[in-house]
């Protein structure tokens, strides 16, 4: 499998600067809103532009299609065991980007065949070729067959939340990577900060791990706020941007998408006057009562 993956790292980087970016949105744990940042984020960039097609890796619980109130007759195991087309598993989404639901029998992965190896490198070749982005929406956790597709993959985004057990296992799943791969790129996202202090403080956070321990630098793209516009769009079955895009969140994200491609090391966070405004609040709060 190992030598699978550096095949399929080969396959990647060859003609660089004329084939699709390749990224990998990862998570420690589950619960953290990776699929909507995945969904959300894909479908920024198809509105600016870019060609995008996103791979539900989500193993056996796919969540973009549902997530966009889908229902997907093929997936992507259906591909790989060549019981379908690539075209045939390949859906549209808002913006015009495409996507390919996981399906519930994707653990079946875990033994590729070499048939079901030369389709996928297959489907990848013809992306690079293709699309200007291609996005793998990966499932939570570090497990071996996971950390095999990172490798072959160019860029890898974190997402945490400022819980205490979401930031140990956002740092452990990018050390399991950095073993595999020291040179890939992070990025990290904090995602339902309630303040922009909790957002970069957790990112910080995750950088200085990062830093000390692993003498590993990465990039933080900044945080995104929590915002009641994201159960109401999960309900709606739309991505939030497209349902609210004057909410907080969706502000947020769109600067976040434009320095993520400009490849800006300046951090997003969420609109920090307003929290300014509420800490005000709470310090006066505190004041009249002492």
């Amino acid at each position: 499998m190992r030598d699978q993956a550096e095949s399929l790292r080969m396959h990647m980087l060859l003609n660089q600067g004329q084939i699709g970016r390749s990224i990998a949105v990862v998570s420690g744990k589950g619960g953290v809103g990776k699929s909507n940042f995945s969904l959300n984020f894909s479908s920024m960039l198809a509105s600016l532009g870019k060609k995008i097609v996103v791979i539900d890796m989500d193993i056996g619980m796919g969540n973009i299609h549902i997530l966009l109130g889908k229902s997907v007759p093929t997936n992507l195991k259906d591909y790989l065991d060549g019981k379908q087309s690539l075209e045939s598993v390949m859906y549209e989404g808002p913006n015009g980007m495409k996507y390919i639901s996981g399906g519930s029998g994707l653990n079946g992965v875990l033994e590729w065949t070499d048939e079901m190896f030369d389709r996928l490198i297959q489907a990848f070749e013809h992306f690079q070729k293709e699309y200007d982005v291609i996005l793998f929406d990966m499932g939570a956790g570090a497990t071996n067959k996971i950390l095999d597709l990172i490798v072959a993959v160019d860029d890898v985004i974190v997402i945490s939340t400022a819980e205490p057990t979401a930031i140990t296992d956002a740092y452990s799943m990018m050390k399991y990577i950095h073993f595999k791969d020291p040179e890939k790129n992070f990025y990290v996202v904090c995602n339902r900060a309630f303040t922009a202090e909790e957002g970069r403080d957790t990112v910080t956070r995750l950088s200085f791990a990062m830093s000390k321990f692993l003498d590993k630098d990465v990039t933080i793209l900044g945080s995104l706020p929590e915002d009641p516009a994201v159960r109401k769009a999960v309900r709606e079955q739309m991505p939030f941007s497209i349902l609210y895009p004057e909410a907080e969140i969706s502000k947020t994200l769109r600067v976040m998408t434009n320095r993520f491609i400009e490849s800006s090391q300046e951090e997003v966070h969420a609109n920090e006057q307003q929290n300014t405004f509420i800490s005000r609040l709470k310090n006066m709060f505190k004041k009249g009562r002492d």
